[in-house]
C-alpha cells in the first residue's frame, strides 16, 4: 500500500479468471473511485504504481486484483480494503450467517479473507478473519489510512508480522495491536495462519 508517482508502471501480471458476481461488482467500483477522484488511468498508475493496461482490466473484470494491488489503489483512495470490499458485497443486514459471509481470495498468494461484520458504512470497527497459506507471504508499502487500528488475534498456525521493519513472531493466542503508519508485511512460516483482526478506523 503503496507507491508515490513513479515514471514507469509495473506490469503487474496476473492470473486469468472468470469473472464472479463479487468481481463485477469490485470492477465496477474501482471504475467509479477513479471518476469520483478525478483521476484518468494514466494519472492512477502513476500514482499507484499499476501499469494502465492492469488498471484497465480490472476495471472491466477482465483479471482479478492480487491483495497487493487492491492495496495499492486503496493507498490512492484513502480507504482500508475491508471498507472497499464491504462497499460491493450484498445488502446491509444486522446479522450475517457463516454462510452468507463474503469471502475473497487473492489470486496471487490463496490468502483468504472473511467479512465477519455485518457490512456497513456507518460504524468505524470491524472484524475480519484472515487465513494465509504456509508460505505465502503478503506485504504492504504503506496504510490506506493513516492511525489506523488493528487488534490481530492469532487463532491457528504461526504468523510473522512485520511492522516497520520490526518482526513479531505470533503463536496461536497471542494478540497484537498496533497503528498503522507505514509498511507491513503478513509471512506464514507454517503451519497455515488463521487470524482475526478487529479494525477500527481513526
Amino acid at each position: 500500500m503503496r507507491d508515490g508517482p513513479a515514471p514507469a508502471s509495473m506490469p503487474d501480471p496476473l492470473p486469468e479468471a472468470s469473472a464472479s458476481d463479487t468481481d463485477l461488482r469490485l470492477a465496477a467500483r474501482l471504475a467509479s473511485l477513479r471518476q469520483e477522484h478525478g483521476l484518468s488511468l494514466d494519472a492512477l498508475a502513476a500514482s499507484s504504481g499499476i501499469s494502465r493496461a492492469t488498471l484497465s482490466r480490472l476495471e472491466r473484470a477482465e483479471t482479478s486484483p492480487t491483495a497487493s494491488l487492491l492495496g495499492r489503489l486503496c493507498t490512492v483512495y484513502g480507504r482500508p480494503m475491508s471498507r472497499l470490499l464491504a462497499e460491493v458485497e450484498a445488502d446491509p443486514a444486522q446479522v450475517v450467517r457463516h454462510a452468507e459471509q463474503a469471502v475473497w481470495v487473492d489470486p496471487e498468494t490463496g490468502f483468504r479473507r472473511r467479512g465477519v461484520s455485518p457490512p456497513a458504512r456507518g460504524f468505524s470497527a470491524e472484524l475480519v478473519l484472515g487465513t494465509l497459506p504456509e508460505g505465502a507471504t503478503i506485504a504492504y508499502e504503506a496504510p490506506p489510512v493513516g492511525g489506523l487500528e488493528h487488534h490481530l488475534w492469532l487463532l491457528e498456525g504461526r504468523l510473522d508480522l512485520a511492522l516497520d521493519g520490526v518482526t513479531h513472531a505470533l503463536s496461536p493466542g497471542d494478540c497484537l495491536r498496533y497503528q498503522l503508519a507505514g509498511a507491513s508485511r503478513f509471512t506464514c512460516p507454517g503451519p497455515e495462519a488463521r487470524y482475526l483482526i478487529a479494525i477500527c478506523r481513526p
